[in-house]
């Protein structure tokens, strides 16, 4: 069994060290310490027109987050700029109906400023510490079956091009439903705009276990449970958690919540301890209940590998099968799987494929070797009800079988070719897995 060394992910970073001068970057980890980026050298503008003089003057460019994502979607060849340095206050549009970041914005930063302007995000991950460009960038996203990816808030964003201008695509355009989902692909970008609403207030309370059999009898059951409903097994014959993160009505002070979900009774009240959020049913802001995490700390010091399929939500319960039927030999490399849902979009590289998902995500041991293998059969296992994978997380899958996955890859194709000609923006991970 081979282990990969840990990095420190606390910004100090401890990888080889580039000499390039002021504003570059010397971590070349990502989050987990799982990947080491490959590019000759990473920037971190502070201002657009510093950002704008890097992409003109780059043969290859590419942009980077709070590097999240365990592959090399954001690595390439050239320049990595690492986005999270612009200075970009958030902008609330007057109609209250939208808030303008910057990409490399985290939504943990930003979450409680908007609280405190009276406005909202729909959903957010079960990390708050991620960015909104790279969120985006790859349908990273929380949980509902009536709520959709991070993505599917986005209704416009604002790329760098290859010359260093900048150019908008909003909601409604012809290029829009390919261009939110872009893995990096068109540009940089330096500008997220999101759909925001009235602020509220969540509470999370957990329910477990739950015998295998009764939940996948009553999938859509158990997730209509709350807003947001999360599930966490080791595919050893029951559910063992149940995170139910239910809204409380506007103008209310609290919200009903069930005694229990199909007889999987309630759990001790737990409080936030300064890593987990609250799951003691205490009501509080809507950025404090939905992530998993609290905003303020570092749930991770790199001991994990992810990976994360999606399956229409009408397989779900022979979906889940497939996989617990592995579950012998996924438990010796298997920290916990989460399984979430997901309301579907159009977008042309979205995992949904335009109807609502179950999410299975698997957060591993970071045993390398062992789980590059299994991940194959977990993927065959999920390949008879359409298995797509999550765009920053592990996947054995490749271009000829993504392909018949994503229909809309084709017309992204075109899109890529037509944006990026020079192809600037390029990445090993676009050619290896996308044929771009």
């Amino acid at each position: 069994m081979r282990d990969e060394a840990s990095t420190p992910t606390d910004g100090t970073g401890t990888g080889a060290d580039i000499d390039t001068g002021t504003g570059t970057d010397t971590d070349r980890s990502n989050w987990a310490g799982t990947y080491t980026y490959r590019a000759a050298r990473i920037e971190r503008p502070t201002d657009l027109d510093e950002l704008a003089g890097i992409v003109a003057g780059s043969d290859r460019v590419r942009g980077l987050g709070t590097r999240h994502s365990f592959t090399d979607v954001a690595d390439g060849p050239g320049v990595l700029v690492d986005m999270t340095g612009l200075r970009m206050p958030p902008v609330v549009a007057d109609d209250r109906r939208s808030v303008t970041l910057g990409a490399g914005t985290r939504y943990g930063d930003v979450a409680p400023t908007l609280d405190e302007q009276g406005v909202a995000l729909h959903t957010m991950g079960s990390l708050p510490h991620i960015s909104v460009g790279g969120a985006t960038a790859t349908g990273t996203h929380g949980s509902g079956t009536r709520l959709g990816s991070l993505s599917s808030a986005v209704s416009a964003l604002e790329f760098v091009d290859a010359s260093g201008a900048l150019r908008t695509v909003r909601r409604g355009e012809p290029d829009f439903s390919g261009s939110v989902l872009h893995l990096g692909l068109l540009g940089l970008v330096s500008r997220v705009t999101v759909d925001v609403e009235p602020t509220y207030r969540m509470r999370q309370d957990a329910y477990g276990p739950l015998p295998w059999a009764t939940f996948t009898a009553n999938v859509a059951e158990v997730f209509a449970a709350g807003t947001t409903v999360c599930c966490f097994t080791n595919w050893d014959g029951e559910v063992r958690e149940i995170l139910v993160k239910s809204r409380v009505p506007a103008g209310a002070d609290d919200v009903e919540v069930p005694a229990d979900v199909l007889g999987a009774p309630k759990l001790p009240p737990v409080p936030g301890d300064g890593l987990r959020t609250a799951r003691d049913g205490s009501v509080g802001p809507w950025w404090d209940r939905i992530p998993h995490f609290t905003i303020d700390s570092v749930p991770s010091v790199g001991s994990e590998i992810q990976s994360e399929h999606f399956v229409p939500l009408r397989f779900a319960a022979e979906a889940l099968d497939a996989v617990h039927a592995l579950g012998d030999r996924l438990a010796p490399h298997l920290h916990v799987a989460e399984l979430r849902t997901m309301a579907g979009d159009d977008l042309l590289l979205g995992p949904t494929g335009g109807e609502d998902v179950l999410c299975i995500a698997f957060t591993w041991r970071k045993h390398v070797d062992e789980v590059a293998a299994l991940l194959p059969h977990i993927e065959s296992a999920l390949a008879p009800f359409g298995g797509r994978p999550h765009w920053g997380k592990s996947t054995s899958l490749d271009a000829e079988r993504l392909d018949g996955l994503f229909p809309g890859l084709p017309a992204f194709r075109d899109l890529v070719h037509r944006v990026d000609p020079e192809r600037k923006f390029t990445s090993g991970f676009a050619e290896r897995l996308l044929g771009i």
